[in-house]
């Protein structure tokens, strides 16, 4: 179901990104992955090339127009196109900071780089999508984009930007094939929520925990979803009978 399926993933080199790599591969696809610094990226292409997946993986800042070119057209390049894509870089910013107290610059890098994102990377690979008529993008969000929580300062108020780029790319879109739909992961074992809440004291799920509901919008089953919000630690694919 999704062997050769060509999956790109941004800011693929640890956390979520990078267990969803894995999986893929496992799976058979091929992918394509980006972050912005090498070291971690290359460690996750040799971790995907040993499980057999064929990778193309670029440093790459997708916030930037020209390295999102760059990024895409090489994909497209080596692998033929893009099926799948997954806008999961992002980042959280100077951490836990009420807006009083949050550096312009900082403010303005954070929706940058959020907001930005998802934008360019589904603007250059769309033209591909469309012109075969199907095409699945999948954007993350998170439960502080739909709810402002305090001291959660631009990151949230980006995943807000988040939620409304993927309502409007999917009634643009609706009639083309191609779906865009979001997926709140869920607090997660990761740096960026060490970051988010530095004295977390409850269990977390880790990355490769629940990773249904990705491989579902990956897949031809959901083919009929679009604009549609997903929460991934309450979701589970039954692949032989649908979901819930």
């Amino acid at each position: 179901m999704l062997k050769n399926k060509v999956v790109m993933i941004t800011g693929a080199s640890k956390g979520l990104g990078r267990a969803l790599a894995v999986q893929f591969a496992k799976e058979g696809a091929k992918l394509a992955i980006c972050a912005r610094t090498g070291g971690p990226l290359h460690e996750a292409e040799k971790e995907l090339k040993a499980l057999g997946a064929e990778v193309v993986a670029l440093e790459a800042d997708v916030s930037d127009s020209r390295d999102v070119d760059r990024f895409v057209s090489v994909t497209e390049e080596v692998l033929g196109r893009v099926d799948v894509l997954f806008n999961n870089a992002s980042v959280f910013g100077p951490g836990p900071r009420l807006l009083a107290d949050y550096p312009e610059e900082e403010f303005h890098e954070v929706l940058r780089i959020n907001a930005m994102n998802p934008f360019l990377v589904t603007k250059r690979v769309l033209p591909g999508m469309i012109s075969r008529g199907k095409g699945s993008i999948i954007n993350l969000t998170s439960e502080a984009g739909k709810t402002g929580f305090a001291e959660w300062g631009a990151y949230g108020i980006s995943k807000f930007a988040v939620e409304g780029l993927t309502q409007t790319w999917a009634d643009e879109l609706s009639d083309t094939g191609v779906r865009v739909n979001m997926v709140d992961p869920g607090e997660m074992d990761t740096d960026m929520h060490d970051k988010a809440v530095p004295e977390c004291d409850y269990p977390l799920a880790g990355p490769h925990d629940h990773l249904d509901v990705f491989l579902y919008l990956a897949s031809d089953a959901s083919e009929n979803e679009n604009g549609n919000r997903f929460e991934a630690q309450e979701f589970q694919w039954n692949r032989g009978g649908g979901n819930e």
